[in-house]
């Protein structure tokens, strides 16, 4: 890389969300990326797992294999293209094809890996192509299905000319299982072939004991088959004679030890068969002191069979055909003429290989099967090196599609703030309550990551995605940033689209609350105001029904009781009483009117203007405080957090503006050129709601008017608030007497 570092590269940064971010444009931007101070980047590491993009580049990236993609990780890919490309400008162009034109020959990496490029297109019969592509290196059974080796140490059965070794070779995958070759065919590697054949001189040397000791097989291809039989009743026969033996020691034990009678009365109401279980329980034969055992009479039935196999097989070649009793002696002597046999049996060793035969594998340990297949291994394996290119090509292609795409979501944010791109954390889009969500991640742990997304100030639904007929499960976290928040909660459900096209049920399990727009904020006092009147009514209201039914329930318990009773006088309000309710609903009254007179007297005194202006500051007074703290709110989301909960290390804040936020969610608009019926013809009738609400609207600025005696000029004497001074002194003045009448 240092062929391409500049001290003196100009970079160039773009300004989003109060954040300078440098451009990857040119292939120099990439080159001299370790020129720029990693306190300049956007992130420091990201998580392998929960992010969109190509796995198989995330794990040649990953060097140390920790799950993490890390700065210095992210450095030396661009120093390994650096030493391998005459430049990295087709890198920005993110294709997985792969012109040979831009592999540099003047350096050994770069001659290197044009060399296997070259031999990857002419195995695939593309020798005159000038440019590899992903799919070309996609299938590498493809690419080797014409050579005999290449390098991954295992061989089919035609890696050889030779017919006896090529069955060789498939013996060993019949009876060893068989290894997948690069070419996709079945074959060998050096381990199974040392085992075949180590299976195959340690068969050859156990069944050369048994010829060599005449012990072993006294009864030669026969003893296997007396074996067997004498294993099959060995128990049974060592627990008769030693009941016989305790019978001998002790009478009693005679009787004690053939069963109870209540046991043989146990097997009376059973439907009895030789395989019964109860009955194999029982004893051999009868129990006596001293008594041998008879093998032709006497057997407890569920053993004849076995018994009948052991004398055929076993006592009849050994004994003779006339021992038609067996005694304890001739038992221990049975079992003695058996036991080398057995212990050559378990010291059996190359089972494996038994199939073959001892001609067959005698012959093979003499051939150099062993040592020619060794060698074809030994040259296969000695292409491992130049084959292993082959994993460089596809790193070259992958890095060439995919690195700039994850540096501009490393280095800088351009995905996330483009609009028309999607950041490789985004998974997918959420639609619910007329909204659809962009910025949707993934998480694994609910209450770990809210823990630490909270800190964004973003308003956050986490939601379980299940699919229709499917058991597959995921969780989401996805930031509501236009609309309002109170139509969001816990158990709502909408539909979630992945990357892939499919779509997911969605349900809020989780909510973390913060602001969402200005709008909400300007609304959300009123809200708060109408919330507490329609508390304080419903309480009210709750009161008095709570009185008026224990009223009635009283007077109903009482009912008997006043029918008997003499009727009593309605009492009559005492008159202090009386005057005090009265003037009481007369202060309330005249308070009442007095605020609504205020008002509208001030109003009344006041140019249209002022009045507005006076409305407006009403509405500022009330909705500003809640305006300007969501203002403050909204400028401070902060989406770093939520990628830190993901895993991410983002080094610096990613805010957003709230027209940014509108894009991140957009909400439902009709489209453009539609028609809009506005006439609802199933809207419920409030003409009458209506009238009533206008006719005490206009009855309470009527009374506020009068009050303030605004009404005065236009009404009659007699319904004036304030009557005019002239007509109260002429009330008020004493009478004139009048003159005293002259005689002329």
């Amino acid at each position: 890389m240092e062929k391409n570092l500049s001290p003196a590269h100009t970079w160039h940064f773009f300004r989003t969300g109060g954040l300078d971010q440098a451009l990857i444009r040119t292939g120099a931007d990439i080159a001299n990326l370790a020129s720029l101070d990693q306190k300049l980047w956007a992130a420091l590491s990201c998580p392998t797992q929960g992010i969109r993009f190509d796995a198989k580049t995330l794990e040649l990236l990953d060097s140390d294999k920790d799950g993490r993609i890390r700065v210095p990780e992210l450095l030396n890919a661009v120093a390994w293209l650096s030493a391998r490309l005459t430049s990295l400008d087709p890198l920005t162009e993110g294709s997985d094809t792969v012109n040979l034109a831009c592999l540099n020959p003047a350096t050994p990496e770069g001659q290197t890996l044009l060399a296997n490029a070259k031999r990857i297109l002419a195995n695939l019969g593309k020798a005159s192509a000038d440019a590899i592509t992903l799919a070309d290196v996609g299938d590498t059974a493809k690419i080797f299905a014409e050579t005999r080796f290449n390098g991954d140490g295992i061989i089919p059965a035609d890696a050889s000319e030779d017919p006896t070794i090529q069955k060789t070779i498939t013996d060993i995958i019949d009876l060893f299982g068989a290894e997948t070759d690069r070419s996709g065919k079945p074959g060998v590697n050096q381990a199974k072939t040392d085992a075949f054949f180590a299976a195959a001189s340690a068969y050859l040397d156990w069944t050369g004991k048994a010829s060599s000791d005449p012990a072993v097989l006294p009864l030669g291809d026969k003893t296997a088959a007396a074996a067997a039989a004498l294993a099959a009743v060995r128990a049974k026969i060592d627990d008769y004679f030693t009941r016989c033996r305790m019978a001998e020691f002790d009478p009693r034990a005679a009787q004690a030890l053939s069963r109870t009678d209540a046991d043989l009365a146990a097997l009376a109401g059973m439907e009895l068969t030789d395989s019964l279980p109860a009955l194999a329980s029982f004893p051999l034969a009868k129990i006596e002191a001293g008594r041998d055992l008879q093998l032709l009479t006497g057997i407890n039935p569920a053993w004849a069979e076995a018994i009948s196999a052991f004398r055929e097989n076993a006592v009849n070649p050994l004994l003779g055909a006339d021992c038609t009793a067996l005694s304890a002696a001739q038992w221990l002597a049975l079992k003695a003429k058996l036991a080398p046999f057995d212990v050559w049996t378990a010291a059996k060793a190359g089972a494996e290989v038994a199939a073959l035969g001892n001609e067959r594998l005698a012959a093979l340990l003499k051939s150099k099967a062993h040592a020619e297949i060794t060698a074809l291994i030994a040259k296969d394996a000695a292409l491992e090196a130049e084959n292993a290119q082959i994993t460089e090509v596809e790193r070259l292609i992958r890095y060439h599609a995919n690195l700039v795409n994850l540096l501009n979501n490393y280095v800088n944010m351009g995905r996330l703030y483009n609009p028309k791109e999607v950041a490789i954390f985004q998974v997918g889009r959420l639609y619910m309550d007329a909204r659809a969500c962009n910025l949707c991640f993934h998480v694994d742990d609910i209450g770990a990551h809210s823990a630490q997304a909270a800190a964004s100030k973003c308003c956050l639904a986490y939601c379980t995605l299940t699919r229709p007929g499917s058991k597959e499960t995921r969780t989401i976290c996805a930031a509501f940033t236009a609309g309002f928040a109170q139509t969001l909660w816990v158990g709502r459900n909408g539909i979630f689209y992945d990357l892939d096209g499919k779509d997911w049920d969605a349900t809020i399990v989780k909510m973390v609350d913060n602001a969402i727009s200005i709008r909400e904020a300007f609304w959300d006092p009123w809200r708060k105001i109408a919330a507490m009147i329609s508390a304080q009514v419903n309480k009210m209201l709750a009161a008095r029904q709570t009185a008026a039914l224990t009223s009635a329930s009283a007077k109903v318990a009482t009912v008997g009781t006043a029918a008997n009773a003499p009727a009593e006088a309605p009492k009559k309000m005492e008159g202090a009483a009386l005057a005090s309710s009265v003037a009481a609903l007369g202060i309330a009254i005249g308070l009442i009117g007095s605020a609504i007179g205020g008002l509208v007297g001030v109003i009344s005194g006041l140019p249209l203007w002022k009045t507005a202006l006076g409305i407006v500051a009403v509405l500022l007074i009330v909705s500003g405080p809640s305006m300007i703290l969501g203002w403050f709110r909204l400028r401070a989301r902060d989406i770093a957090p939520i990628l830190n909960a993901c895993g991410w290390a983002i080094n610096r804040r990613l805010r957003f503006s709230l027209k940014l936020g509108r894009l991140f969610t957009s909400e439902a608009a009709l489209p453009c050129n539609s028609e809009r019926q506005l006439t609802d013809p199933y809207a419920d009738d409030t003409s009458t709601r209506n009238m009533i609400i206008a006719v005490l609207a206009l009855a309470a600025v009527l009374a506020g008017l009068w009050f303030t005696g605004v009404l005065d000029h236009a009404l009659p004497g007699c319904m004036k608030r304030h009557p005019s001074a002239c007509a109260v002194s002429a009330a008020q003045a004493p009478a004139v007497p009048a003159a005293p009448a002259t005689t002329p």
